[in-house]
């Protein structure tokens, strides 16, 4: 007795939601990833300077790793649905280079704290974009993941 084969539309989803992530990763390489702001209470106001992602080799890297994400979903879609599953190593590797980016990249270690109180207070902070772009990446090793062992 043979089983049948899974609905077609089904076994396009995981490659079309990599060609997704993956998009969505291209697009978030060009959000704010970090900067440096400035307040003070006495005014109550601030000042904060930002830095996109694609301002540093590691936003480029988070790029190219998402374009080649959405090349794994495209080759998926197109032929075999298992292909998709290939974005897992750009998507891991781009959690790596977010990683990175944090702990080594962009002199954010470098930057320092400065507290005077009420007077003013200037810190390096991590905007929304790098934050999409580690759930993009994440969302891709995942999808990819389920895409390997996916339904047949």
């Amino acid at each position: 007795m043979a089983v049948a084969p899974a609905h077609p539309k089904l076994r396009r989803g995981y490659p079309l939601a990599v060609i997704a992530a993956g998009a969505l990763l291209v697009f978030c390489a060009v959000l704010p990833w970090a900067g440096l702001q400035a307040t003070s209470g006495l005014i109550g106001a601030g000042v904060a300077s930002d830095m996109r992602g694609v301002d540093d080799a590691f936003g480029v890297y988070t790029l190219i790793a998402g374009l080649a994400a959405l090349g794994c979903g495209l080759a998926g879609l197109l032929s075999r649905p298992r292909l998709a599953a290939l974005a897992i190593v750009p998507g891991g590797a781009a959690v790596l280079v977010l990683v990175l980016f944090v702990t080594e990249g962009s002199g954010l270690r470098d930057r320092v704290s400065i507290n005077f109180g009420e007077l003013l207070s200037i810190e390096p902070v991590i905007r929304f974009g790098w934050f999409a772009a580690l759930a993009c990446a994440l969302a891709i090793v995942l999808l990819a993941f389920m895409a390997l062992i996916g339904r047949r």
